[in-house]
């Protein structure tokens, strides 16, 4: 979880640890939806767009990955091997998390897979003959814990649920993206109107650019530094 049961309790949050347990999943999601990170260690697939120069921006802080397969349209999607690309993340300081595909750990190239040796203009020249456009990469995403301010704001934002709740105000199951106030990229406050049903996607906007708050200012604030720009999550 992003916060304790104690932390939620010590922001406000009441009842058994399993009513307070089900806030703060709630909270989390909104957290989730509002950063557009994770923050903790999942597993999951996601798909990403392939830029020219090969380079793939991933739209979560990635951790590990343990396959990328190629997107091909009419031809059958192909497994590209981990010779094919390095992986950067964010979790190093200067850092973005991006595959870059044919500079893999054999020099950008492979002798023993047929299309891409040396002598055939290595991975590149293959993946620029594929034409791939786009990529399917599984592996590990999230942060490995929360930051300090990711679990005062889960806290907060649990709490807040509760009360709204009580009040009949909000559904403590609504995810972030309910009707209220809303905040665009840079943190300003702006009031939207409710997206359609499917319209938000696991990205966590309203297709609009603008990111669902959690509902409370005090908590879009504490997160404001945590606040992912970038490449839209395009499936998972």
């Amino acid at each position: 979880m992003y916060c304790t049961v104690d932390q939620a309790r010590a922001a406000g949050a009441t009842g058994s640890d399993a009513e307070v347990i089900t806030a703060i999943t709630s909270a989390a999601d909104r957290v989730d939806r509002h950063t557009r990170e994770w923050w903790e260690t999942r597993s999951a697939t996601v798909a990403a767009t392939v830029l020219s120069d090969g380079l793939t921006l991933l739209p979560r802080r990635v951790q590990t990955i343990t396959s990328v397969v190629a997107l091909l349209d009419p031809t059958p999607d192909t497994p590209i091997p981990a010779t094919a690309y390095r992986v950067t993340s964010s979790a190093v300081l200067g850092h973005v998390d991006a595959l870059h595909l044919g500079c893999g750990a054999h020099g950008g190239w492979d002798d023993l897979v047929a299309g891409a040796e040396s002598w055939s203009g290595g991975w590149a020249g293959l993946l620029g003959r594929w034409a791939a456009e786009r990529v399917e990469v599984t592996g590990t995403w999230g942060w490995v814990s929360p930051p300090s301010a990711v679990q005062e704001a889960t806290a907060l934002v649990a709490a807040w649920i509760q009360q709204q709740a009580r009040t009949g105000q909000v559904d403590p199951e609504a995810p972030a993206g309910s009707p209220g106030l809303d905040v665009d990229d840079e943190g300003n406050n702006v009031r939207i109107t409710p997206a359609k049903p499917g319209a938000d996607d696991e990205q966590g906007d309203d297709g609009r650019g603008l990111r669902p708050s959690t509902g409370l200012p005090a908590a879009d604030a504490l997160l404001r530094p945590y606040l992912r720009s970038g490449p839209r999550l395009e499936g998972v």
